[in-house]
């Protein structure tokens, strides 16, 4: 699965017991089980393992799919996903052998009702791979369309498609399901809004900067759709997504064309397939993606760190997610502990010690007032005693001593510096930044001469920033003092 894209945000998945639940309900690991209980010791199975002739007729009828255009697909599929969770395993046959195997209950058939949520997860998981490892690959030219590419891919040659081409496709088609999911709910946990297949398709397909996708890349993406709607509908069963196929009357001359999104309303585009993550999927592609080596972090990984872990890790995470991640470690611990840890993480002249301390101040709100012998230990420390001020004036403190004029240029500086490395609102950083520069009166003569090791940047940022001409001027001529004075003690 792909790796070299903008890190993932978080998310809050649900509980283990509750995602259990679903993976026992889902169609293909309870036809699984029903079949691991069918087949019992002996029943004769071919060389692979797999079930057939007499034997896929009766598993049908088992499943009470008799009648059902897909019903042996179905069941073949409920076989395979038995044999890869391990609740049946095929005796005496090999792949490729000419005589076949008895079967025999598989070592994971009791966990389904003797083992824990992680377990059943487990055997989720397994059945999960064997189904998306069966996937074929998409047919026609070139066979699989290669994300950011608009030609025939080079693993077709003349015997056809590589047969792990249609594996891999689903595996770069599934990280963008993720992360359209993720990236646009946020840590919701509730697999996020529904994704329109075009658009899913194109997410790995389409170039990244092509303008106007041309007619190869266009006849690519329709491929893509055709295929993937068989995908998503086997996928389905799994309980990964909930899927509204493609409307099978724009299969029934040839494949779909990609809407024109300004032309068609919602349910025009439904038309065309809509795919939506579940709470059980999320969970289980962010177990596939971690396993492939991708950073997929959910909510609670950094309750057992320490507080320079937690600050600097959240500095990347949206605020719905940071505040989540640090409610989860503030969670069982005590809080004067905490507050002087976060604290103690907070100090630091490094590129990333201003956002370090801005999220610090944010894990104090959530601390409550257990926190404030801590802060009151820092109001003389020179970075950390602007912080200190703020928090105890925020909660109405009394005896709060007024800041020393150095104080209050430096925290000026380290808050306008957080806030930058955050990357958040532009308007709400253009509002901080002209409120901070109005705030004190002569604020250019004195802030270019603070001690900070940001104090240019942030001067340039304020030069950029602001509305009024003559103060970005004046912001302007102080980062060049600050940068001179800067090199002169180099």
């Amino acid at each position: 699965m792909p790796s070299a894209r903008p890190p993932l945000p978080p998310v809050r998945l649900r509980p283990d017991a509750e995602l259990a639940r679903a993976a026992l309900a889902a169609p293909v690991l309870a036809r699984a089980v029903r079949l691991a209980r069918w087949a019992g010791p002996g029943r004769p199975a071919g060389a692979g393992g797999e079930l057939a002739g007499a034997e896929l007729a009766a598993a049908v009828e088992v499943l009470g799919l008799a009648g059902h255009e897909d019903g042996e697909a179905r069941a073949r599929r409920a076989w395979r996903a038995a044999l890869g969770a391990g609740l049946v395993e095929v005796r005496g046959g090999l792949p490729g052998a000419g005589a076949g195997g008895v079967v025999a209950a598989g070592e994971a058939l009791p966990l389904v009702t003797r083992g824990g949520p992680r377990d059943v997860l487990g055997l989720w998981s397994d059945a999960l791979e064997a189904v998306c490892a069966e996937t074929p690959a998409p047919a026609g030219r070139g066979g699989v369309p290669r994300a950011g590419a608009a030609g025939p891919d080079p693993r077709a040659g003349a015997a056809g498609p590589d047969p792990r081409a249609g594996a891999a496709f689903l595996d770069e088609v599934l990280a963008a399901l993720y992360r359209l999911t993720v990236s646009e709910n946020g840590p919701g946990g509730s697999g996020g809004g529904p994704v329109p297949l075009p658009a899913l398709a194109a997410s790995v397909i389409v170039p990244d900067g092509m303008g106007e996708p041309t007619d190869d890349v266009l006849e690519q993406v329709s491929g893509a759709m055709t295929h993937l709607d068989g995908c998503f509908r086997a996928l389905a069963e799994t309980g990964l997504v909930e899927y509204r196929p493609v409307d099978r009357a724009l299969l029934a001359d040839e494949a779909p064309e990609e809407p024109e999104p300004g032309e068609l309303d919602e349910d025009d585009v439904a038309r065309y397939g809509m795919v939506r993550l579940t709470p059980l999927g999320l969970y289980g592609l962010r177990r596939r993606l971690s396993a492939s080596g991708v950073s997929a972090p959910a909510v609670g990984d950094l309750a057992g760190r320490d507080a320079g872990e937690l600050l600097a890790a959240v500095g990347g995470y949206p605020p719905q997610a940071a505040r989540a991640e640090t409610g989860r470690w503030l969670a069982g611990r005590d809080p004067l502990d905490a507050a002087r840890a976060l604290l103690a993480a907070a100090k630091g002249a490094d590129s990333g010690s201003p956002l370090r301390r801005l999220h610090c101040q944010q894990a104090l709100a959530l601390v409550g007032d257990g926190a404030e012998p801590a802060v009151r230990e820092v109001l003389d420390d020179p970075e950390l005693g602007g912080l200190a001020r703020v928090w105890l004036a925020e909660r109405g403190a009394a005896d709060v001593p007024p800041p020393p004029e150095p104080m209050v240029f430096w925290l000026a500086v380290d808050t306008i510096a957080a806030h930058l490395d955050a990357d958040g609102d532009p308007d709400a950083l253009r509002d901080l930044v002209e409120g901070l520069a109005g705030r004190h009166g002569g604020f250019f003569d004195q802030v270019w001469r603070v001690e900070h090791p940001s104090t240019p940047e942030v001067l340039e940022a304020v030069g950029r920033l602001h509305r009024d001409r003559r103060v970005a001027k004046d912001a302007r001529k102080a980062a060049f003092r600050a940068r001179s004075r800067v090199g002169a003690r180099a």
